[in-house]
């Protein structure tokens, strides 16, 4: 299929960008384009204008900024995937980098582009939720940011208003001496979309107790969720008080029934994987080989 007629317009800056925005409820922002495309392509998506912000040089790039890494939303995935600072310093953002996608569209898709999609499987707005990242949004009366917790509303769905555009990820930096991460999913095939996925990311002390703890999970309901793992703080994160905890934040999930997955799946495979993932986390913070890890 062809998609249907829409106006195609560069705007040379991130202001233009936002007065283009606010003035047409049906203009739409490509930048990458790996999931816009198809979607014009099959006409699920009939925008009347297409903005297209991929050479604002303002909206692209990598840095480190007052204890935190900000990736520009143009920034392409593929080159976070192999940023050092990236590598260094997120180094869950670095785990699931690559299970986003294929590398073809992983050279092409940009990581604002995945949070603005807010496909509730996606890896990268997972790790923002996970983390408790900053979504930056431009707008025609200035910056602004938003907790990724609070942008992600549900299925396809942000709180981002009209005229309003993300212009970066403000990812926190965690500057602990003992830190390890943990990352699973299940899907149909490798960098299908997931049915279910968890990430964490602990620290420990000296002693070997958690001093700090994240735990999310993806693909089980309408959104990414960031699950309270506050009781685990001050333990030594054996695997019972592990399993006790993730069992209990997940008791109430209002996890998804489609046909890929039973709610009941979802729920059970969301408990198993958010605790492997603390259980990598914790062994890798400890400077031990996770076990059966393949992630």
């Amino acid at each position: 299929m062809k998609p249907a007629p829409f106006e195609y317009v560069r705007p040379r800056s991130l202001a233009e960008v936002c007065q283009l925005l606010a003035g047409d409820e049906d203009a739409r922002v490509i930048a990458g384009g790996q999931t816009l495309v198809p979607m014009l392509a099959m006409r699920l998506a009939r925008p009347a204008k297409l903005v297209d912000i991929l050479r604002i040089l303002e909206l692209s790039g990598i840095c480190e900024d007052n204890g935190a890494i900000v990736v520009g939303a143009t920034t392409r995935q593929a080159l976070a995937e192999r940023d050092p600072l990236v590598q260094k310093s997120l180094p869950l953002l670095a785990a699931v980098l690559p299970w986003v996608g294929h590398p073809p569209t992983r050279n092409r898709g940009t990581v604002g582009g995945s949070i603005a999609n807010a496909d509730p499987s996606a890896e990268i707005p997972l790790v923002a939720v996970t983390l408790g990242a900053d979504i930056e949004i431009t707008s025609p009366d200035g910056p602004t940011s938003m907790p990724a917790d609070d942008f992600f509303i549900g299925p396809m769905l942000t709180a981002i208003g009209q005229g309003e555009c993300i212009s970066a990820v403000r990812f926190p930096v965690w500057t602990h001496k003992r830190m390890g991460i943990g990352f699973h999913e299940i899907s149909a095939r490798r960098s299908d979309f997931a049915f279910v996925s968890a990430a964490a990311q602990v620290a420990l002390d000296d002693d070997g107790r958690c001093i700090e703890v994240a735990l999310g999970i993806g693909g089980a309901g309408e959104r990414p969720l960031k699950l309270d793992m506050a009781q685990l703080v001050g333990t030594d994160l054996d695997s019972k008080l592990l399993s006790d905890a993730v069992a209990a934040a997940t008791a109430d999930l209002e996890t998804l029934d489609d046909l890929h997955a039973s709610a009941a799946y979802r729920r059970r495979v969301a408990l198993t994987l958010g605790k492997r993932a603390l259980e990598d986390a914790r062994d890798r913070a400890a400077g031990r080989k996770p076990q059966g890890a393949a992630r």
